[in-house]
């Protein structure tokens, strides 16, 4: 590996583009290799597209393109042995290159990525949020069947082999390219040797529950894709599920039936405890179970109103932000 060509998709992300271009650059420096920036905008209306030309970044200007099509133009463009595919709002560690090359080098992974932190100041439902993907018990890496594109690190003949991202899709594409490229053989690893810091973390539970909304609508898309599995099915028919159980319990209240009302509630609120039990017990933090139980219970009833829309053919308008 001699060259890498680091893709970031982004929409108005003056505040944070900066940063994340020289974290990617130092790490690169202290890896000994060649660094190529090409930042893909999606019709920004900052100054984020001329801060990027500033820290010597190639800028293609996508506007009204999905992610994954924005992912694809910069990967389209790139000239790197490696592909590096960043969110615009990503703090990579200085030994982020060096670490996951010599993971390559040893046989171990072909596709990686590093965990992620929220810095400090974050609110605390984002925090709770990002660490139930985070890994414990001192364990540094793990075999994955998908990895998010936050920031992706592989061979450029892996994402050629298997097509480069999906165009189709608003939302998912990393969780549908990287299930196609471990179907196609590679190896996939997640890393916290070392972690991530997400910049562009949800301030606010109006832009938490968006956010989520938006991105569980990838659902029924998954599924045309790849086919019908339970492995897709499963969250949606959960929140399904918890719908129509919240469903019974507000009739039985209106029908004066208190005892049915509470069973129903209670059964409603298992996935969620159990999504939340298995996330959070590596951290042994009771208080993280909770803050998980409530919102993975939210995010359940996120994921069934997103599902049914889809089947309504609705489509939640977002710009491709990476």
């Amino acid at each position: 590996m001699n060259r890498i060509s680091v893709v970031i998709p982004m929409y108005n992300e003056a505040q944070h583009i900066a940063r994340t271009l020289q974290a990617a650059r130092l790490a690169a420096k202290v890896a000994g290799l060649e660094c190529e920036l090409i930042v893909v905008d999606n019709g920004s209306q900052d100054q984020g597209p001329q801060i990027a030309r500033n820290l010597g970044a190639q800028v293609l200007s996508q506007p009204g393109l999905h992610i994954g099509a924005l992912r694809n133009r910069g990967a389209a463009l790139a000239t790197g042995d490696w592909l590096a595919f960043l969110d615009a709002d990503i703090e990579m560690p200085q030994n982020w290159l060096t670490l996951l090359v010599d993971l390559h080098s040893s046989g171990q992974a072909d596709v990686l990525a590093l965990d992620l932190q929220t810095p400090v100041q974050a609110p605390w439902f984002a925090h709770a949020w990002q660490r139930r993907t985070e890994q414990a018990n001192g364990q540094s890496t793990l075999a994955v069947q998908w990895l998010p594109s936050a920031n992706l690190l592989m061979p450029r003949e892996w994402f050629a082999r298997v097509g480069g991202f999906n165009e189709a899709l608003r939302t998912g594409e990393d969780k549908d390219l990287t299930l196609r490229l471990g179907k196609a053989g590679a190896r996939l690893m997640a890393v916290s040797e070392s972690v991530a810091l997400h910049w562009g973390y949800e301030c606010s539970w109006r832009e938490w529950l968006g956010k989520e909304l938006w991105r569980q609508g990838s659902h029924l898309q998954l599924l045309r894709s790849h086919g019908v599995s339970l492995r897709l099915l499963r969250f949606p028919l959960l929140s399904l599920g918890a719908w129509v159980l919240d469903g019974m319990a507000l009739s039985a209240l209106l029908y004066g039936v208190p005892h049915l009302t509470l069973v129903c509630l209670l059964i409603s609120s298992l996935p969620a405890l159990v999504l939340s039990l298995r996330q959070s017990l590596k951290h042994h933090d009771l208080h993280l179970t909770l803050q998980l139980w409530g919102l993975h219970w939210l995010r359940l009833h996120l994921a069934g109103a997103a599902f049914v829309l889809s089947l309504c053919h609705w489509n939640a308008r977002r710009p491709a932000r990476g």
